[in-house]
């Protein structure tokens, strides 16, 4: 067997593992591990094993992912949520579909200090849902509104998808959190706006809003204001070159705990709590990481992304018809996993030939507006069957809701996803603006 025949019969056991629902760390350890043990015999894994973790996790970059998870852990339990989301609700409500255009809102609002989407959706869902419900929306609209708002989690920086991307693309994550804030803020505006379209199309879905007396939209607006200065502390130090990503991550958590623990809304036992979910959701994220290393190795020596790159090249189609294919596996592969796994997993592979082709922009430039289109890819994985984790999240916090109407309520959303997808390839000065005004 030759080594590129192995590699891809690699590929074919991992695709298999991962649709037979093995974790995808252990999944990539195994068949890391496994082909390389085939290849070249277990010395050559051992002597790999004995510094790839340290090398792998003594990256300073990597200490800001706990730091921003942890402050994200501490805004769901200091009822920040709540404050975003009666805020929104304060100025759209009135509206027609208001109530959930304010849903989308206040996801975009948390996810700027959350940086998951998953956490996003279920943190939201518990906080809108019940008002969605009490204002009779369709079941469809209102969980397919929270679950498509969700996926703002990882756009609107800071994101940990994000910050994974440019981790292994070796690009600056400052630079990749200037770009993914107008396309973030563009999902939010077509999405409010898929949602006014949505509720004229089809009558009954949802109602007419109330405008809400001055007083208690003061008061509402006022209660947000907290969010607004720890969002431009740690996002605006970060564009303004006080800080990197890592203090600012370190100063939002502090502002975070300080705000909880002053108003009351931070106990101890939560405070605990948001270190354990800290602790396990990175255990989580650097055993991905490991995994993906030891595959990447593995799948290096074998041939496979050369071959991959080789293939591409020479198939006749032109770099945005590379991009197009690219675009498509990455939803397909949205079916089988989550978003943080497929970039640890594709792009590795897939980088490699973006950066080999000529799009007009510099090699710097290619690198961040490829990272962006992916990122709004992989946010396409989440609310795509048939795993559709945020759909999942969703269908638990309502499960009186069949999961097919909740697909069914994502579905304009997805929609205008693809035409945001089309408007950022055609037009990549829309993610480089304002990385090209920091420089």
């Amino acid at each position: 067997m030759t080594d590129l025949a192995l590699g891809l019969g690699g590929l074919v056991a991992l695709l298999f593992l991962i649709a037979v629902r093995v974790p995808i760390a252990y999944t990539m350890i195994l068949v890391g591990i496994g082909g390389t043990i085939i290849q070249s015999g277990p010395l050559i894994l051992l002597s790999q094993l004995k510094d790839l973790a340290y090398s792998q996790f003594s990256n300073y970059d990597l200490s800001v992912l706990p730091m921003f998870i942890l402050m994200g852990g501490l805004a769901s339990r200091c009822g920040l949520s709540r404050d975003l989301f009666r805020a929104a609700n304060a100025w759209l409500g009135r509206f027609r579909g208001g109530v959930a255009m304010a849903a989308i809102a206040a996801c975009a609002g948390f996810g700027a200090l959350c940086g998951s989407s998953t956490a996003t959706a279920s943190t939201m869902g518990q906080v809108a849902l019940p008002e969605l419900r009490r204002y009779k929306f369709a079941p469809s609209l209102a969980t397919g509104t929270i679950a498509a708002g969700g996926t703002l989690g990882i756009l609107i920086p800071p994101s940990v998808v994000l910050i994974v991307y440019a981790i292994i693309v070796e690009t600056n994550i400052v630079t990749m959190f200037a770009a993914a804030l107008i396309p973030g803020i563009l999902a939010m505006v077509f999405f409010m706006v898929t949602v006014a379209i949505y509720v004229r199309m089809v009558p009954g879905s949802g109602p007419e809003g109330q405008a809400v007396p001055g007083a208690e939209l003061l008061a509402a607006s006022l209660a947000v204001i907290p969010v607004a200065i720890i969002f431009g502390i740690v996002i605006g130090g970060i564009y303004a070159g006080i800080y990197n990503p890592t203090a600012a991550a370190a100063i939002g958590v502090f502002l975070v705990a300080l705000y909880g623990f002053g108003l009351g809304r931070l106990k101890w036992g939560g405070f605990l709590e948001a270190l354990l979910e800290t602790a396990r959701t990175s255990g989580m994220i650097f055993l991905i990481l490991l995994g993906a290393e030891l595959l990447k190795i593995f799948m290096a020596r074998a041939g496979v992304p050369q071959a991959a790159a080789d293939y591409l090249t020479h198939s006749g189609l032109g770099p945005f018809g590379i991009l197009t294919l690219i675009i498509v596996i990455f939803l397909i592969f949205g079916c089988l996993m989550d978003s943080l796994s497929m970039v640890i997993l594709a792009i590795p592979f897939f980088w490699p030939v973006v950066a080999g082709l000529d799009f007009g922009l510099s090699p710097d430039d290619t690198k961040i507006w490829f990272g962006i289109i992916i990122l709004i890819v992989v946010e396409l994985g989440l609310i795509t069957p048939p795993v559709g984790l945020n759909v999942f999240i969703i269908n638990s916090l309502a499960p009186d809701v069949p999961m097919k109407e909740t697909f069914k309520g994502v579905t304009p959303f997805f929609a205008s996803e693809i035409l945001r997808i089309t408007i950022l390839v055609i037009f990549p000065s829309i993610s480089l603006l304002l990385p090209h005004l920091l420089r």
